[in-house]
């Protein structure tokens, strides 16, 4: 049986070197990733292509080759679509051992920088309520993207998804994609039946990290299923039902899609109609998409960050361009200025044995957090640079966002 790689050409070179001949459960796995990895139904490494500890780090799964070539396939529609999801790299068919006995399929994802499971962000000392709250929002707005996308998942769960950092909140992306499909459309029924899957996976998993008691005192695993339910239907409706606004209100259509910004996405078509009889206003999205303000960003300065993340560095670009002398210069210029007299200088701050610890747009979002948490202490304004210095002494080597352990070298 000939050993068959089928992927992205650029990757499969750096798949093709590694130990397909023997079973993923006899890999040796470097100490630093096993946490990463989480929990899985199926016999799960993280391994890098090279031994070089920075070389890019790929998710091994052994399947079935059925379900390794759907998968595939469904992630790389995801992909295709911009869905929060991993990256998809191989398939890995006919492999066998030394003796010629036939090994399991495998698929080989890239995986996520600064991204951990749940298990490890929910079983830190420094865990809160509002920690669960922020990441079963994250959840809810991952389900609500791909059912805009028209992509059943059919086993939604903390397990199938990982977390990162996104300012002050999560942002979750679908890891898993074995059970998914894509439909033209959705029907109502089958959103709630995704809601269903989900709701069970959720208070089921949360539920043994109480029994195993990591899970934050008093929270009520119940309950916060429910939140991810409660949530997306809070998302869903403001995406896509029919709103009525006050006529009189001039501002009224403008506040309804700033109510869209706020939740990330862009309103690619809406209808505004008014009802002679009833004179009512009715305004009815049509298409929205997810990354308003990271496509924002992404066109005035070039960063690539999270949705939250985004909306902050916005926030910050637009208090450097009202402190410009008027008349203003292009947008296109204020932000090219505020990229390199603001955002830069910041970031290249960290140092070389910090780096890696926590991502660049993160790391400016927390920096202006404490600026803000040591000016209210001191009285007066401290500034960027004090601020962004006093993070990193009393707070970066502690952060583990890329699963690096308090303490050890990066």
């Amino acid at each position: 049986m000939a050993l068959r790689i089928t992927g992205l050409g650029e990757e499969i070179a750096a798949v093709t070197g590694l130990p397909w001949h023997i079973n993923l459960e006899e890999w040796p796995e470097d100490p630093a990733l096993t946490e990463k990895r989480g929990i899985s139904r199926h016999i799960v490494r993280l391994v890098r292509s090279t031994d070089d500890p920075d070389a890019e780090v790929y998710a091994v799964k052994e399947t079935v080759s059925e379900f390794a070539n759907r998968e595939y396939k469904a992630l790389r529609e995801l992909a295709h679509l911009g869905a929060p999801s991993v990256q998809p790299i191989a398939v890995i068919e006919g492999r066998t051992d030394e003796s010629a006995e036939e090994l399991p399929c495998a698929l080989v994802t890239r995986f996520l920088p600064y991204s951990l499971p749940y298990r490890v962000l929910l079983s830190g000392k420094d865990v809160t309520a509002n920690d669960i709250t922020m990441m079963a929002n994250a959840l809810a707005l991952l389900l609500v993207q791909l059912h805009l996308l028209g992509f059943w998942w059919g086993d939604c769960s903390l397990s199938n998804t990982l977390f990162r950092r996104d300012a002050e909140a999560f942002a979750a992306y679908l890891v898993d994609a074995e059970t998914g499909e894509f439909q033209k459309t959705l029907s109502d029924g089958q959103r709630e039946h995704d809601l269903e899957i989900a709701h069970f996976n959720v208070a089921a998993e949360l539920e043994d990290l109480a029994l195993s008691g990591v899970l934050y005192p008093g929270m009520d695993p119940i309950r916060a299923s429910e939140a991810v339910i409660k949530r997306y239907h809070r998302i869903w409706k403001a995406l896509k039902e029919r709103q009525v606004l006050d006529p009189k209100d001039r501002l009224a259509v403008e506040r309804a899609m700033r109510q869209l910004h706020d939740l990330g996405f862009a309103v690619e078509e809406v209808s505004v109609s008014l009802d002679g009889e009833s004179q009512k206003l009715y305004f009815q999205p049509k298409l929205v998409a997810p990354g308003y303000h990271r496509n924002r960003l992404r066109e005035l300065t070039g960063l690539e960050t999270e949705a939250l993340q985004a909306k902050r560095l916005l926030a910050s670009l637009d208090r450097f361009r009202g402190r410009e002398e008027s008349p203003k210069p292009p947008m296109q210029d204020s932000a090219r200025r505020w990229l390199n007299e603001t955002y830069m200088p910041i970031v290249v701050m960290i140092p070389d044995n910090l780096k890696g610890r926590i991502e660049e747009a993160q790391f400016f979002h927390e920096v202006l957090e404490h600026r803000w948490y040591l000016s209210e202490r001191e009285g007066h304004d401290v500034g960027l640079t004090f601020a962004a210095q006093s993070y990193i002494e009393d707070v970066l080597p502690f952060r583990r966002d890329s699963g690096v352990e308090a303490g050890a070298q990066a």
